[in-house]
């Protein structure tokens, strides 16, 4: 009997299907257009640009421009790449202008399907990124791309890291931006650390193309983006507690492997207290439950994680006396990247590396909230459908399935599930052997460092010539990536995501042409590429004879779409291929996740050594467990963004805030705002409302005054007189302190008073938000025990977190106020004695050039101009950080006009 969904689905047609269907009139449209577009020449291509640009400027809607924007992209590329995209790609490229996220297989032409709702986007003027996982891509992209944005009069820039000031600016003025999602995000926090609204990169977030968007939305949602500052060093008692845990035994500790967690048993607390107090770390009458404790608790617990959690070669590896992390998911370096709450320290001391100093954040947001900045949101992948679900509840985002260009002719084999590791290893050697017998390249995936490189011992023992693709091959990651699909080729490969370079059947064609180039370079490049060519047919089609590329996986992931995504190496295009899963009960996913029953039911059944259990009633339970840790992850990401979103929501006002200021010329309103309320939080303390005048504390509030606005105003003279109130003394000082700082604005002219304005409030605002964040993260990692008081720890998270906020915002306007209270001009002897200052340290300057001996720091260093003028920055000349600040502030040059 078929269901009542199976009927509905034969009739009507799946959701899929019917967007799919929808899309077909437009593609008509594209489609009939190309023999006009044909016809024209480069210019008019450039020149349909400018009026397509013209009718968007003008409110003409996006979706109306479509069919000429696209057909007029795919001239472009015909013209610039000799590519015609295939009605599919265009299908993909309508779906993702649409805001949704196209699944694509791996071969069907992603890079180039970009381009065309690109294209359309940044018609509006307002810039479009397009969203890459690494920088090799970034670069390739926009060099690969950038040829078709010329051809339509369109310019394109690239985003990477230590990219110049200026070069950087200019990228993201460009059109259409190629850049990681690191750099984006940390581009971002940046913009919000600058004084100048020139400085700010990202003047719009329009729309984001994000390629290998399950890698960047889902897989890295969980590792917030962080610019820290450093912090106090605590070397030493990293390296005291390193030599501890070694001392630790198993009963000490219960480890979690499903929730990656590790607790210190009641035993252990005591076996802890004892060694610490050796150590003379915990003094005598202490214990680790004490609240004078907690510091040392957290770096016991981290030297732990440290130990038991995290392994070398799977988790980090050791490069240059440095502990680098490895992406899980795309088995990749992560430099810069470090673990925080002294995780990493504790890893470092545990691999005696050089421990570098724990850090102060400065400012953070995690991708999740930074890609919700965008009007519009979109993205490319192979394989996102397993995570639909995440896709719409947290991002909005659509998942599209387009169809292939070909069908898919590859054969996806049955898991074969072995007793054991070595029994698993053993068969794939020998299937290994038996596709290489016929030349049929074989891609082997492993999920960590350590196994490709043991099963690489194997192959070597047996004389099987291969490649190794990891962590620590990372920089040849393109050219064996390109080789993988040679004739006989074997490749060891850790965790395939997001590789970005096609496995062509017969060996890339490109890579060949470039390396006979760089072998003769005397030689004609158009010869070369007709020979190789030729012989790149023949070499195609013997591995098609073979049975194309064999993708042998050697493990499943914890996630399905992991391995869809190594699956969907072979078979691109229509061409032929195969994969196979080769697991035992000793895999993690199995060992962790129910292999009793397994277990059991194989012993039942008396298999054999050797022999493997291969029913499709296996793939399904072990799908069902993927999906169970599937499930438990999002609960985990989704938690995390509940608490982050508090956050997000004071990162807007904040961020908002600062935005303003800088676009504003003018913010006397603004402060003399800010004043005012510190005023009326004065009066309202001291003089608290319905009280007699007797009761009033006048004393404490002339005191206040003049500390926090600057003001020696007779309050006690006019509390005493005749029928005055509250309210009569609040409009007084509101009228003294107006007149005291408009004869500042006099004395320091009117703009180098806006301008001291501008700084000092950017200044505190971010002093102030870091503090509040540092807060914050230690509110987050007390707040969870709440729970066992029967509250919610994310309701009281909330609340506190507001009240901190709102506590920000008194801080805030008191500060500022008193500052500006505080700021004076130099006096001419003041003065005098800073430009003799500057004179002495130019002095040592040329005394240091001429081969003296007392150079002074280079942070330190000053030159003196001719004609100086404390009005004009230009005649500054190059004033020492730490130097008083030549406008006649008071304050150091560093905490003024030298702000960073």
């Amino acid at each position: 009997m078929l269901g009542i969904g199976t009927i509905a689905k034969k009739v009507f047609g799946t959701p899929n299907d019917r967007k799919i269907k929808a899309t077909r009139p437009v593609i008509d449209q594209i489609n009939a257009l190309e023999p006009e577009f044909e016809k024209k020449t480069d210019a008019e291509l450039i020149e349909k640009t400018r009026e397509l640009q013209e009718r968007a400027r003008n409110g003409e809607d996006l979706d109306a421009l479509l069919p000429e924007a696209f057909a007029n992209v795919r001239e472009a590329a015909k013209r610039a790449l000799g590519l015609r995209a295939f009605d599919v790609q265009l299908m993909g490229g309508i779906f993702l202008h649409e805001g949704n996220i196209s699944e694509m297989k791996t071969g069907e032409g992603k890079t180039l399907v970009a381009t065309f709702p690109a294209y359309l986007n940044a018609l509006s003027g307002k810039g479009v990124h397009i969203v890459t996982v690494n920088d090799y891509l970034a670069k390739r992209d926009a060099e690969w791309m950038g040829k078709v944005y010329t051809h339509l009069g369109m310019t394109c820039g690239v985003v990477y890291p230590q990219q110049p000031e200026a070069e950087k600016l200019g990228a993201y003025g460009c059109d259409v931006t190629y850049a990681t999602n690191n750099e984006l995000g940390f581009d971002y926090l940046r913009d919000n650390m600058k004084s100048e609204l020139k400085d700010v990169c990202q003047k719009y977030h329009n729309f984001a193309i994000v390629d290998e968007v399950d890698s960047i939305l889902i897989d890295e949602a969980r590792t917030p983006l962080i610019i820290s500052g450093p912090s106090q060093d605590r070397s030493e008692l990293y390296r005291t507690i390193d030599g501890i845990i070694p001392e630790v035994q198993p009963e000490h500790y219960k480890l979690d492997e499903k929730s990656k967690n590790v607790t210190y048993t009641d035993e252990g607390n005591e076996f802890l207290e004892q060694r610490l107090r050796h150590y003379e770390l915990l003094p005598e009458g202490q214990n680790l439950y004490d609240p004078e404790s907690t510091t040392l608790v957290h770096h016991i617990n981290q030297g732990l994680k440290a130990h038991v959690l995290f392994q070398r070669d799977k988790d980090y590896i050791v490069r240059d006396g440095q502990v680098v992390l490895i992406d899980e998911f795309t088995g990749r370096m992560m430099h810069g990247r470090r673990l925080s709450d002294g995780l990493h320290q504790a890893i470092e001391a545990k691999e005696g590396c050089e421990i570098q100093p724990e850090n102060v954040t400065l400012a953070q947001v995690t991708f999740q909230n930074y890609f919700r900045l965008y009007d519009k949101l979109s993205g490319m992948t192979g394989t996102a459908l397993t995570e639909a679900d995440e896709f719409m509840e947290i991002y909005k985002l659509g998942v599209v399935e387009v169809p292939t260009n070909l069908p898919v002719a590859r054969k996806d084999e049955h898991d074969q599930v072995y007793r054991t590791a070595a029994e698993k290893f053993k068969a794939v050697i020998e299937e290994i052997r038996e596709a290489n017998k016929k030349g049929q390249p074989v891609l082997v995936g492993t999920t960590s460092i350590e196994k490709s490189e043991m099963l690489s011992q194997m192959l070597q023992a047996e004389g099987l010539k291969h490649n190794v693709l990891n962590a620590r091959q990372h920089e040849q990651e393109a050219q064996i990536v390109a080789d993988a699909g040679k004739l006989g080729a074997v490749t060891i490969a850790t965790n395939m995501a997001g590789r970005g370079t096609d496995i062509k059947l017969g060996g890339n064609v490109e890579f060949k042409v470039m390396e006979a180039i760089a072998a003769d370079p005397e030689a004609d490049p158009e010869q070369i590429r007709a020979d190789i060519e030729a012989q790149h047919k023949g070499d195609e089609q013997a591995v098609k004879d073979a049975g194309g590329l064999y993708v042998l996986a050697t493990e499943r992931h914890e996630s399905r779409r992991i391995d869809n995504q190594l699956r969907g190496r072979s078979g691109r295009q229509g061409d032929p291929g195969k994969s196979s899963f080769f697991l035992s009960l000793e895999d993690d996913l199995m060992r962790i996740f129910g292999s009793e029953r397994l277990d059991s039911m194989l012993n039942r059944l008396g298999m054999q050594e050797g022999e493997a259990i291969v029913h499709p009633w296996v793939n399904k339970s072990l799908e069902r467990a993927q999906a169970k840790v599937e499930g438990r992850n999002f609960d985990i990401r989704k938690q995390l963004l509940k608490f982050d979103d508090v956050m997000n929501d004071q990162r807007k006002v904040i961020f908002g805030q600062r935005r303003e200021i800088m676009e504003s010329a003018d913010l006397s309103e603004i402060v003399q705002d800010m004043r005012h309320e510190v005023i009326d939080d004065l009066v309202a303390q001291y003089m608290p409302k319905k009280s007699y005048a007797d009761q009033w504390e006048t004393e404490a509030l002339h005191a206040d005054i003049r500390k926090k606005i600057g003001i020696d105003a007779p309050v006690m003279e006019w509390a005493e007189e005749e029928g005055v109130d509250d309210d009569d003394i609040r409009e007084r000082l509101y009228d003294a302190s107006d007149a005291f700082m408009a004869q500042k604005a006099v004395d320091f002219g009117p703009e180098n008073m806006r301008m001291i304005e501008k700084q000092l409030l950017l200044q505190t605002i971010d002093s102030k938000w870091r503090e509040h964040l540092l807060t914050l993260e230690h509110l987050r990692s007390v707040v969870g025990f709440r729970g066992y008081a029967q509250r919610d720890p994310l309701n009281e998270y909330k609340n506190e977190a507001f009240q901190l906020f709102e506590n920000l915002l008194d801080g805030l306007r008191e500060e500022v106020s008193e500052k500006l209270g505080q700021i004076r001009p130099l006096t001419p002897e003041e003065q005098q004695a800073m430009m003799q200052q500057m004179m002495a340290q130019q002095a040592a300057m040329q005394q240091a050039a001429t081969g003296g001996e007392s150079e002074p720091e280079p942070e330190e260093q000053a030159a003196l101009i001719e004609g100086f003028d404390e009005n004009d920055p230009n005649t500054w000349g190059n004033p020492g950080r730490n130097e008083p600040c030549p406008c006649g502030s008071g304050k150091k040059f560093k905490h003024c006009h030298g702000a960073l």
